[in-house]
């Protein structure tokens, strides 16, 4: 048989962002998958030493829009960590709220793209007609619509009225309505199970070899979430990570959209419980030592590590995405398939290019 070497991107038709994978195809069935990043580098850790630490919260907000929330939460997490500052109990309710308002546009944006993956077009506008509410809610309640930028040092610079808190329960009703009108069209249809049932599979044992995270990880049936840490205000509420199976494209499918209505009941239980008070702790001196942390994204798991040596410029910022952990996930379920498969294997365990390079 023949044997060809055939480009995947970083244009292409079904990739939001420039991922290139070098395919060797025999026969149309994959054999070998190289990677090439670097197509959208910037730089952006290397600002920490230009900017004041302040000033990186907005910096970290710039490594991708779509959470842009939990990105400046958790800098913010280990700078507070660093200088013995304690959120609010009421900021920290505000920044789970916003975190799965992020949660629910990043997993909307995904769903559409993947129906978009196979050929469903008509149910891509629908989850995207979705998506705009969220969007319309983050615009209202943040004064924007994609970089919600709330986060300060210490706490928030926005807080909730409670009319807000009441539109933004009314919003996420006809938001949980409307998409479980959408189940059976996106998890019953003959053709998307056909799509993704049996594609790009990784088992529980070889997901966590590799080093795999997020919803990639629990559709392979392990049941990891950093929010069961119990940062912010997650300690408070009644939370159990969804997990499937299988580990191929369909459970990864199913993992996501389950988490919409987690993330609602989430918001939905913060809002019962949100105390008065401050939204932010006063700020006194600069940061000096070593600081980290871990939150779950909606692509997994986000580790941020921050040096300071007591000046207002940071010495060091480290940055580890979910993407970057789940690439070589990817380049395992690739081998054997066939090569009409891989745009919705790529898709599967959603790539966000941008977060991945910075």
């Amino acid at each position: 048989m023949p044997v060809s070497t055939i480009p995947f991107g970083p244009q292409h038709p079904v990739l939001p962002e420039p991922i290139h994978l070098k395919l060797t195809v025999e026969d149309e069935v994959i054999k070998e998958v190289v990677p090439a990043l670097g197509y959208v580098h910037r730089g952006l850790e290397k600002l920490a030493g230009t900017r004041d630490f302040h000033q990186m919260v907005q910096i970290v907000e710039r490594v991708c829009g779509i959470c842009s929330m939990m990105h400046a939460m958790c800098y913010c997490e280990c700078v507070e960590a660093m200088m013995g500052i304690e959120t609010p109990p009421r900021a920290r309710y505000l920044r789970l709220i916003w975190s799965e308002l992020n949660r629910l546009h990043s997993h909307l944006l995904w769903l559409g793209l993947f129906a978009d993956s196979f050929g469903f077009e008509s149910l891509f506008m629908q989850f995207w007609k979705i998506r705009e509410k969220v969007m319309d809610l983050q615009e209202a309640t943040a004064g924007n619509r994609v970089i919600v930028s709330v986060n300060v040092i210490g706490g928030l610079r926005r807080d909730l009225s409670p009319e807000q808190q009441q539109t933004i329960l009314n919003i996420l009703d006809r938001v949980e309505d409307e998409m479980r009108l959408l189940e059976k069209p996106l998890l019953g249809d003959y053709t998307v199970m056909k799509r993704t049932k049996g594609k790009g599979i990784v088992s529980a044992a070889r997901a966590l070899e590799l080093g795999c995270v997020g919803p990639t990880l629990r559709g392979s049936g392990v049941a990891q979430d950093m929010r069961q840490l119990g940062y912010e205000a997650y300690g408070d509420l009644a939370f159990e990570p969804r997990v499937e199976k299988d580990g191929d494209c369909y459970s990864r499918l199913k993992v996501r959209y389950r988490e919409v209505f987690q993330s609602i009941d989430l918001i939905r239980q913060a809002m019962e419980k949100i105390p008065a008070g401050e939204i932010a702790a006063v700020v006194k001196g600069r940061p000096e030592g070593e600081g980290l942390a871990r939150v779950e994204q909606p692509r997994g798991e986000v580790f941020y590590y921050v040096k300071a040596d007591g000046k207002k410029y940071l010495e060091r910022i480290r940055i580890r995405t979910p993407t970057f952990a789940n690439v070589p996930v990817l380049l395992a379920m690739l081998p054997g398939m066939c090569l009409s498969d891989v745009p919705v294997i790529v898709l599967s365990i959603d790539p966000c290019i941008s977060c991945t390079e910075r």
